[in-house]
């Protein structure tokens, strides 16, 4: 693709949002901070070593945001997080919530926040459940193709990428990895929604009200390893869909439950941890977080969405893609 045909790609993606945005605008509900300008957005997304893109894929353009660690050097290819906003978010939003940038410079690791694009969902939610008409599947071959451009253009090693995400982002982060297993060695699923529970909008509320049940996927080649977070006080996501969603992984993955052990770091909230383990394997991980809603765990004060009280997702995150890149590693 010529830098030529990226340039006019985004200028489309920008002007659409734009009259997507105008075309959506509506009052903003009491308690809910009122949405940034957009030259105030832009000031501020371009502050640091952030830098945008636009990938095309089978559900069209795509932008996304990618952070490299500041002195990093270009020889050597660094493992990437590919990290999928919610509802009601963009990937700058979604950034901010998460602060994964700190980590991702103090770790030496790549960032990249696919964004959803408003003409395909009014509420910038990722459209994990419409897999019934094919947008779902379609939206996820468009974020492994924004994963390429990132790995082709910007030195993210394909050897090491792991993908997660919040609410929608879960879901269909989880359902990308399902799509394409050999492309990700870790998958995260933070308040959502494993593949197979809902095919159409009226399921998918059905299934965050957790009566529905992900899976089977008796033809799925290997998975990945998961890792489930979950707020047991969750009102949008019902807390039994993540523990659903790690059984239903785990069974694909011939993987047992081990027993449940309760964490709790100073006074952050407690947790309750249960592996899934085969052959002495921990494949499966379900972290569910009490008092917890629905709200990044750990997230940045002062940001929709977040509960800073709760155990640190990003680290916890981090930890777990970390690991299964050591393990990946030791069987090539």
């Amino acid at each position: 693709m010529t830098r030529a045909t990226l340039r006019a790609s985004r200028r489309a993606v920008v002007q659409a949002t734009a009259r997507s945005v105008r075309g959506n605008a509506r009052p903003v509900p009491a308690g809910r901070p009122a949405a940034r300008s957009s030259a105030a957005r832009a000031t501020k997304a371009s502050a640091g070593p952030w830098a945008t893109g636009v990938a095309i894929g089978p559900a069209g353009a795509r932008r996304y945001r990618w952070w490299r660690p500041p002195g990093a050097g270009r020889t050597t290819p660094l493992p990437l997080l590919v990290m999928l906003h919610g509802c009601d978010q963009d990937a700058t939003a979604f950034a901010r919530l998460t602060r994964l940038q700190t980590l991702a410079t103090r770790e030496g690791f790549m960032l990249l926040f696919p964004e959803q694009e408003r003409l395909a969902n009014a509420h910038g939610c990722w459209n994990w459940f419409d897999t019934r008409h094919g947008r779902a599947q379609a939206e996820a071959a468009s974020i492994v193709a924004a994963v390429d451009q990132a790995c082709a253009l910007h030195g993210a090693d394909r050897t090491r990428v792991a993908i997660g995400g919040l609410s929608a982002g879960a879901g269909m982060a989880s359902l990308a990895a399902l799509q394409y297993p050999g492309r990700f060695q870790a998958v995260v699923m933070h308040s959502g929604i494993a593949p197979g529970a809902a095919h159409s909008t009226a399921t998918a509320l059905s299934a965050m009200r957790g009566r529905r049940r992900p899976g089977p996927w008796p033809d799925a080649p290997p998975l990945p390893p998961l890792l489930v977070i979950q707020g047991l006080s969750d009102p949008m996501v019902a807390p039994p869909n993540g523990r659903a969603a790690a059984q239903a992984w785990a069974e694909a993955l011939g993987a047992r439950a081990a027993a449940t052990r309760t964490v709790q770091r100073g006074t952050r909230r407690a947790m309750d941890v249960t592996d899934f383990k085969h052959a002495g394997r921990a494949l499966v991980t379900l972290c569910e977080v009490r008092g917890l809603g629905h709200a990044w765990s750990g997230g940045a004060a002062g940001q929709p969405y977040s509960d800073p009280t709760g155990p640190d997702a990003g680290r916890m995150l981090w930890a777990f893609a970390n690991r299964c890149f050591a393990q990946s590693a030791a069987k090539q």
